[in-house]
């Protein structure tokens, strides 16, 4: 999944089922992320296939034709051709919407005709520009108004979930001495380990930032195997040799604090990290069906 969520303005509307057929089905679930290790059940296969659906999330679809519509304006944008990745990208993104739109509706909130027609109005391209637009797109009136019905819908619930981020929460300021050989990460410690001062080992690896990560809370590093390690210190200690992707780590703890200011970045880090962890979850609980192409 993208590390930032995107809700494409304009989505497939749901459609009445189409006549059954035995056309083979693909049921999937949502790839899981590296925070969430507990393996979802399969979602529920019907015993037959509706015709024209691409999708089928908790019962409502999202038809073949509209997906095939949403690939082609994805690529157009995007300038890319026939990628394995854009199919998956376009019906992830689908699906995310319509979970989230799904979960607006559970929380009552409803797009009625004013508050559609006030967004419609806001695209201020005149009537027949949207016509020519619906036309080249393959949206009738009545499927183009649901798409945006539930695209309100879907940012209404993002944003709900994000503004439930709490501003303040448990973070470290740590630096790290980061090392690319095992042989030299064991002579640093012992050096550490013999009393050697840890800020002037690390600015002699790193002489602009002195080794400096900064505050930071549980998961927002891009190793979160250093996550236990580091939270596990108390100020001024350091951690045993970490060995990850990226070399061998030896950390320090300069500060904690149980309550700290996130700033604006890693607040909008946390945050989409809330969502996407939301989908995760959102996913393992529904019933979702992807259909052959």
């Amino acid at each position: 999944m993208l590390v930032g969520f995107l809700i494409l303005f304009l989505f497939s509307g749901c459609q009445p089922a189409p006549p059954e057929t035995s056309e083979e089905i693909i049921p999937i679930l949502r790839p899981s992320s590296e925070q969430q290790d507990t393996d979802a059940p399969a979602p529920l296969e019907p015993s037959v296939t509706p015709v024209d659906l691409a999708v089928q999330v908790n019962g409502a679809g999202v038809t073949k034709a509209e997906y095939q519509a949403e690939l082609a304006r994805y690529r157009a944008a995007a300038g890319t051709e026939l990628a394995t990745e854009d199919e998956d990208f376009v019906i992830q993104d689908m699906i995310d919407q319509l979970l989230l739109a799904q979960a607006a509706a559970e929380a009552g909130f409803v797009v009625d005709e004013a508050m559609l027609q006030s967004r419609i109005e806001q695209l201020d391209i005149g009537e027949q520009a949207l016509q020519d637009w619906l036309d080249t797109h393959g949206y009738t009136d009545e499927s183009f108004r649901d798409a945006l019905a539930r695209s309100i819908a879907a940012a209404w619930m993002r944003d709900r979930i994000i503004a439930e981020v709490p501003k303040t929460v448990e973070q470290v300021h740590a630096r790290q001495i980061l090392l690319y050989n095992s042989e030299e990460a064991d002579g640093v410690f012992t050096q550490l380990e013999a009393g050697a001062d840890f800020e002037t080992l690390a600015e002699q690896y790193d002489p602009l930032l002195k080794g400096d990560l900064g505050w930071f809370p549980r998961g927002y590093l891009t190793v979160p195997e250093l996550d236990d390690v580091i939270f596990s210190l108390s100020p001024g200690g350091y951690s045993p040799i970490v060995e990850t992707m990226l070399g061998y780590h030896i950390v320090q703890v300069v500060e904690q604090d149980s309550a700290y200011p996130l700033n604006p970045n890693t607040y909008r880090v946390v945050q989409t990290q809330a969502l996407e962890q939301w989908l995760l979850d959102r996913w393992a609980q529904s019933e979702i069906v992807i259909y052959s192409p």
